[in-house]
């Protein structure tokens, strides 16, 4: 769907979730096995709750009825981003520096578009990442698609059996 479409939707549902604490990280509008699906993004620093959700959902839905601007039925659906989350913003890169992240570029960046390695930083355009011991750095504006990759804690340390 065209981005004016996104962005239209945003400029119209950011006040509600703004109002709401919440912060909006994405919205997705794509054709699914289901139908289309209409999909927030939405974080606040104590987590997202199942009333969050539903609010949102209430309001969000009643605005975007009343200014029909979605040519088509669809699903609309309200999550957090979840443990992988969505990186597209500037902000989003420099609260994930330290972090394990995944990229897709639009374009070929020394013959790959797929990369995955630890965020060293994000600066004057472009972020850094450290991969497999050596740097490669990504203009913000060839990204297509980014998220953090969720590291599960070490686990703790076993300490050994005493045999009698």
């Amino acid at each position: 769907m065209t981005k004016s479409l996104i962005e239209a939707i945003e400029e119209l549902t950011e006040p509600i979730i703004s109002s709401e604490g919440l912060e909006l990280i994405d919205v997705e509008y794509q054709k699914e096995s289901r139908g289309w699906i209409l999909r927030f993004y939405v974080d606040t620093p104590g987590g997202v709750t199942i009333n969050h959700c539903s609010s949102l959902s209430r309001q969000i839905g009643d605005i975007l009825e009343v200014k029909d601007i979605i040519p088509h039925g669809y699903i609309l659906e309200i999550s957090s981003p979840g443990l992988n989350r969505i990186l597209k913003r500037e902000k989003d890169f420099i609260s994930s520096i330290g972090k394990i992240i995944k990229v897709k570029t639009f374009e070929p960046i020394e013959q790959r578009k797929n990369f995955q390695g630890t965020l060293l930083g994000c600066e004057h355009g472009n972020i850094i990442l450290k991969i497999d011991n050596q740097d490669a750095v990504i203009p913000l504006s060839l990204i297509s698609k980014a998220h953090s990759i969720y590291q599960f804690p070490n686990s703790p340390a076993k300490k050994p059996k005493k045999h009698r």
